[in-house]
């Protein structure tokens, strides 16, 4: 188990403010592998602090994730078969920064209005050059090492130089629409002046945050999603995922033997494992796991195709000696790599 972590019981805080939204099955299963930064384990006081909430977020689009991505529920259900666990270390969602993306705030602000709220602060910023794209690390103040941090990544559609282009990015999502209530803004205003939450908000609350992170847009048009493949498959995949988890990660030991054992049971590991300019970051994942969605044709009907959905992905982070502490910093190259994760077939 990893220093400061540990499993769980099901009756904690983290996990009885979502109860309702991800079951008592899914808080069962949970409660046997994924590790808990020990200083959350606790039951909690009628005030439920922005750390609990932070963690019970990151579960909740956990379950998301793995409904959505079949290789991720076979590994989390290995974990759970061989009783060994997982070390959350952060999850990725993609947006689009665009003045037409109808009542939904543009680019990363649809997210990290939340992520400030349960005291996310931006930690680095990695240029994302080839990909058309910025991504930008968020990490939490109150836990930084044991709370998994979020990347986020806006794509910029002018960046393309492509006059068609841009009018499908734009038809994709000018009419998007903020999932965000009005008492959910009350109760970031809230967190945000008071680091907790009444806990008898804390489940409604979690329940609309998770709702951002999904598709605000409606379906798209087909020839839409062709137009956007031809010059950015990053944009093709929000056009039909949204601000859905991209991927979650698990933070590993050592990678190396890692991928030589998913190799083993043949699961579709990337070929290459990542390496930061430090050497202190090593990276690698699955291949996205096809999804079918819906698409709008030229006659206004709906028809279902095969896209690349969503994957997971593996992280080994090593101590810096320059801080004594785990490098959590992210690298550009390495982001470029596992962004291809997502490419599959179309």
């Amino acid at each position: 188990m990893g220093e400061g972590m540990s499993l769980s019981s099901t009756d904690v805080t983290v996990y009885n403010i979502i109860r309702e939204i991800i079951g008592q099955k899914t808080i069962d299963d949970f409660s046997k592998v994924i590790l808990i930064p020990d200083p959350l384990s606790s039951f909690g006081e009628t005030g439920v602090s922005r750390a609990h909430l932070s963690i019970s977020l990151f579960l909740t689009l956990y379950a998301d994730l793995l409904e959505r991505v079949p290789h991720a529920k076979k590994y989390f259900d290995r974990k759970l078969e061989d009783e060994k666990s997982i070390t959350f270390d952060h999850g990725a969602v993609r947006t689009v920064l665009s003045d037409r993306t109808g009542t939904l705030p543009a680019g990363e602000e649809s997210l990290t209005r939340i992520l400030k709220a349960l005291g996310y602060f931006h930690n680095h910023t990695y240029p994302l050059e080839k990909l058309k794209m910025t991504g930008r690390s968020y990490t939490q103040a109150d836990f930084p090492e044991l709370i998994p941090q979020y990347f986020v990544s806006e794509f910029h559609p002018e960046k393309v130089g492509d006059a068609d282009f841009e009018k499908a990015v734009i038809d994709v999502v000018e009419l998007s629409v903020d999932p965000l209530s009005e008492q959910t803004l009350e109760d970031i205003e809230y967190l945000l002046e008071n680091k907790s939450l009444p806990r008898d908000r804390c489940s409604e609350f979690l329940a609309n945050c998770a709702s951002a992170f999904q598709r605000q847009q409606p379906v798209a048009k087909l020839d839409d999603s062709k137009l956007l493949l031809t010059h950015a498959q990053e944009m093709a995949w929000i056009a039909t995922e949204g601000n859905a988890f991209n991927h979650a990660t698990d933070r590993v030991k050592n990678l190396n033997s890692t991928v030589d054992e998913e190799n083993e049971l043949g699961m579709p590991m990337k070929e290459t494992i990542e390496v930061s300019k430090t050497g202190r970051v090593l990276q690698t994942a699955y291949k996205a796991d096809p999804i079918e969605r819906p698409f709008t044709d030229k006659n206004g009907n709906i028809i279902q195709v095969d896209v690349p959905g969503s994957f997971f992905e593996f992280i080994e982070r090593k101590i810096d000696p320059e801080t004594d502490k785990l490098d959590l910093q992210f690298d550009a190259s390495n982001a470029t790599g596992i962004f291809k994760m997502t490419e599959g077939d179309h």
